[in-house]
């Protein structure tokens, strides 16, 4: 109930009062003269302002929003202000209910946002089908702003990382930060990490066939080797691996993680390969080690074991967890399909799948998808491509915190090449590959909720 309501209600009230009794003196219609003019000076004053729903519905259906993508950055905004939200879980898409402001619809209306402002018993009545047992739905409580960091070297551009670019697009604040700072403890900062399409095996992203003559690669090593060494490391292999554990540790102690790409599978085998040279002579100046696949510890790594190394240096790829090169996949057919869970019972993952569609464009990159073979038994798929039986989208549990990883470049840019211009999000507001990495930004806002199944 409106404020406006309550206080006509409460007037008709006190007119029945006074109208009720059978005789009135001078002194008691003089005041009733009075209390009349209050009135309608009130009726004036409430048609004269804006009254307020108690309300905001954004809906993030394909039928009514038109940006589905700031509709995030508005509802991260509002954590900012210490406003608590409630995302509806498939309703209509995984909407959105804030508390009504004008300035919340002057914002929405300048971001392009679509919005509906509903009435209490709206709100009660659609809650009330979300609570329903027979509905899969729930209300997730957001309580506060995640402070979110992207793990990338400094001088990269916004556009060269799908993550940067819908954090800007959305306008959702982040801060860059690469090894030193992570070596620094800078992470106990931040409640989301995201790695950048980095290489943690410290064999420069596998280009070396390709680019090794490219005066950006040359430029790129040196710059990671003259790193390595100022903060105390003989090669960038092991700084990058000094940087992984500071990472899994950030994990284990209650931190969320996103990653796609080759950050993914890197990551992992750097963990495993923990105390083993992988790496050839023209990454790191000495021989591998002999024997290195046989003494990997995949015990250590957070998604993917029984996985085999690829130790050709010309071969652009790091092993047998990535499906780029298996894959027989026309792009007109490529898609993949999210999972579908219980939103009571299992709210984890169905807030990471939320969408206004659950057949997803498919995109490549140097890790496009995984092969089940290799993924742990103790992670969740939670987007696979049927046609080519691989893995897109996975979820996991390390210790008390949170991993996703999603494999591909970029959810709008098919196959993403060296030197390609970037993306340009205004031309894709609904983007559904895009909505699924802000499904992983507000994940660390909700209640932490463990799965029950």
């Amino acid at each position: 109930m409106t404020t406006a309501t309550c206080l006509f209600k409460n007037y008709i009230l006190v007119l029945k009062s006074l109208g009720s009794r059978k005789s009135v003196t001078k002194y008691q219609r003089a005041g009733k003269n009075s209390f009349f003019s209050g009135f309608f000076v009130l009726l004036f004053f409430l048609s004269s302002s804006p009254v307020f729903a108690s309300q905001i519905l954004i809906p993030m259906d394909a039928e009514t929003q038109r940006n589905h993508l700031k509709a995030y950055g508005i509802t991260y905004w509002m954590l900012d202000k210490n406003v608590k939200v409630q995302w509806l879980l498939n309703y209509r898409g995984g909407s959105f209910l804030l508390p009504d402001s004008e300035e919340l619809r002057r914002e929405c209306k300048i971001r392009g946002v679509s919005f509906e402002v509903i009435s209490d018993q709206k709100t009660e009545s659609i809650l009330e089908e979300i609570s329903s047992p027979s509905r899969n739905m729930e209300a997730v409580l957001l309580e506060k702003a995640p402070k979110i960091a992207v793990y990338s070297p400094q001088d990269n551009k916004p556009w060269d990382d799908a993550v940067t670019m819908v954090l800007t697009y959305a306008e959702i604040p982040y801060e860059t930060i690469y090894d030193e700072e992570v070596l620094n403890d800078a992470l106990l900062l931040f409640d989301w990490l995201h790695l950048h399409h980095e290489d943690f095996t410290g064999q420069y992203g596998k280009f070396y066939r390709s680019y090794r003559t490219a005066p950006w690669y040359i430029e790129d090593k040196k710059q990671a080797e003259a790193l390595a060494n100022r903060l105390g490391y003989d090669k960038v292999s092991e700084a990058k691996l000094a940087v992984a554990l500071k990472i899994r540790d950030y994990v284990v102690g209650g931190g969320f993680m996103f990653a796609m790409c080759s950050a993914t599978d890197s990551f992992d085998i750097a963990l495993s390969a923990e105390g083993v040279d992988i790496a050839e002579p023209m990454f790191d100046g000495d021989p591998s080690d002999a024997d290195y696949q046989k003494r990997l510890n995949f015990e250590k790594s957070f998604a993917f074991e029984n996985f085999i190394l690829e130790r050709n240096p010309m071969v652009y790829e790091f092993s047998s967890i990535d499906m780029t090169g298996k894959r027989q996949v026309p792009m007109d057919v490529d898609y993949f399909t999210l999972m579908e869970y219980s939103a009571k019972w299992d709210p984890v993952p169905t807030m990471l799948t939320q969408n206004h569609t659950m057949l997803v464009k498919g995109f490549m990159g140097q890790t496009t998808a995984y092969d089940p073979a290799t993924i742990k038994p103790t992670v969740l798929v939670m987007g696979e491509s049927r046609i080519n039986g691989e893995a897109k989208y996975i979820h996991g549990i390390k210790g008390n915190g949170f991993f996703t990883f999603y494999g591909g470049h970029d959810p709008e840019d098919y196959q993403h090449m060296v030197g390609d211009p970037k993306t340009e999000l205004e031309l894709h507001p609904t983007s559904p590959g895009y909505r699924l990495i802000l499904n992983n930004v507000l994940f660390p806002a909700a209640k932490k909720q463990k799965q029950k199944t």
